[in-house]
């Protein structure tokens, strides 16, 4: 029995990296959705690198994203970002968390379009707010009434995330279910785009 679990798991990995073929696949969404938890994951389970785009843009600012934030301000840190996400799509096959406001950003979102395969990690606000409310490292939550922030960031964002290629739904849930969820996800889409 557990041996034709495992083929099954297997098969599912396979079957996903043959979907995803040498494109990138490309996680969006607001803070908390889960992007780089369930990245790490999808990336082992396809055995192909897994790159978090703002640790990337940490790593070559040598500063924080709070640190850009304040010093720079937000147009110039999505200026960063966009050129930051534009080169690490270059080559692939790689799995890539992206930042909560990387997908609003115009340019950034045509270099993920054009850089591989999209999906969108949605989530409602109670389980975006259960994961980001137990740390103070998010720039754009430094407001007098955080929650309600936040609520009013799903409202802008979610219109525009909704224009990746996939939608996966975000929940209380284990991040390796999460990251089958993906799989999956990544297995029906090449299916459609076959069929189309």
């Amino acid at each position: 029995m557990s041996e034709q679990l495992l083929t099954v798991a297997d098969s599912l990995k396979d079957r996903a990296r043959a979907a995803l073929g040498s494109r990138n696949l490309i996680l969006v969404g607001l803070m908390g959705a889960g992007k780089s938890s369930v990245g790490r994951i999808v990336a082992s389970q396809l055995a192909i690198p897994f790159i978090d785009s703002d640790l990337e843009i940490e790593r070559v600012s040598r500063m924080t994203i709070a640190e850009l934030f304040a010093a720079y301000g937000e147009q110039e840190f999505r200026a960063l970002e966009a050129r930051v996400v534009k080169r690490l799509l270059k080559s692939g096959p790689r799995v890539v968390s992206t930042g909560g406001g990387a997908f609003i950003n115009d340019r950034t979102r045509k270099h993920i379009k054009r850089g591989g395969l999209s999906v969108w990690l949605k989530a409602d606000l109670d389980v975006l707010w259960e994961r980001v409310n137990k740390r103070d490292t998010r720039p754009l939550l430094k407001t007098e009434n955080p929650k309600q922030t936040l609520e009013g960031l799903m409202n802008a964002r979610y219109p525009i995330y909704a224009q990746a290629d996939i939608t996966v739904l975000s929940r209380d849930v284990r991040k390796e279910i999460m990251a089958d969820e993906v799989l999956k996800a990544v297995i029906e889409a090449q299916k459609e785009s076959a069929a189309s």
